[in-house]
Formats: structure tokens, sequence, C-alpha cells
């Protein structure tokens, strides 16, 4: 069992090896910036890594506090689904209604997971990065696809 101190720098650790890892990966190594992010150009849609003692995930998150605007951005991505899921042979997960526990916050999620590592297990390490490379990397390509669309859907009011 590891402490809270132990566990923190486990984290770090995991985060800065998966950095060195982007540094060398053939898609990402020339890129300036490796990952969009919080960098969508649309407010309160963002791309997020996660991972815990079960599984890891590529997330696409919709956190706007508007419920209305929230909701609009999850329906508009539901009817570009064949766009949002190209090259996912098993489809995406989408959440509805999921509740943050970092921040108690209500968002929609749209997210590929793998199961069945643990990120308390060194070895499992380059399974997770692997995982987080192809993922975002698909993700972000077929949102990028759609982004100007969805920014107009929100635009109108």
């Amino acid at each position: 069992m590891y402490s809270k101190e132990e566990i923190k720098q486990l984290r770090v650790s995991f985060w800065e090896k998966f950095g060195q890892r982007c540094e060398i990966h053939p898609d990402l190594m020339f890129k300036k910036r490796k990952w969009i992010l919080h960098r969508t150009k649309i407010k309160d849609v963002a791309f997020r890594f996660d991972v815990n003692r079960q599984n890891a995930q590529v997330i696409l998150e919709l956190g706007n506090r508007n419920e209305n605007l929230r909701l609009r951005a999850f329906e508009f991505l539901e009817r570009y689904k064949v766009v949002m899921e190209d090259g996912f042979e098993d489809g995406l997960i989408w959440e509805f209604f999921h509740e943050r526990e970092d921040s108690n916050k209500q968002v929609c999620r749209i997210y590929t997971q793998l199961d069945g590592v643990d990120f308390h297990r060194q070895n499992q390490w380059p399974d997770i990065y692997n995982f987080y490379i192809e993922n975002m990397l698909r993700l972000e390509d077929n949102f990028m696809s759609i982004r100007d669309l969805l920014q107009e859907e929100l635009k109108q009011e």
C-alpha cells in the first residue's frame, strides 16, 4: 500500500514518463503542442486523459455549467456519431451524465477505455501510453473534422 505522498510521486512519475514517450513517438515528436486538451476553441469542451486502478480513459468532455448548452453540444455530437467513432473498432462510450469526482461538476463525456490496467503497476505503463497516444490522436482528428460545425451550432441562441 502506498502512502499519499508515494501515490502523488507515482502520478508525477507516470505523467513525466508519458511526456517523454510523446517526445519520441513518430506522430508527435515534431509537434510543438502535443495535444489539444483545453485548446478546442470551444468554451467548456476539452480533451482529458484519466487513469486509475481499474482502467485508462481518453475523454472528450463537455463541461458547460449551462445544462442546455452542454446537452445541445452532446446531442450535436451524437448526430455526428459516425464521424466521432470513425476508427474506433468498438465505438465510443457516450455518457450523457457524469459527475466528476474532483469537483462534483456535472459533465457529458464521450470516451474510450482500456480496462484491466492499474497505474500502480509500472510494467503496464507502456500499454497505457500506447492506448493514450493511439486513441487521443484518433479522437482529436475526428473531433477536428466537425469542430467548426459545433462552434456554429453553439453560437445559435
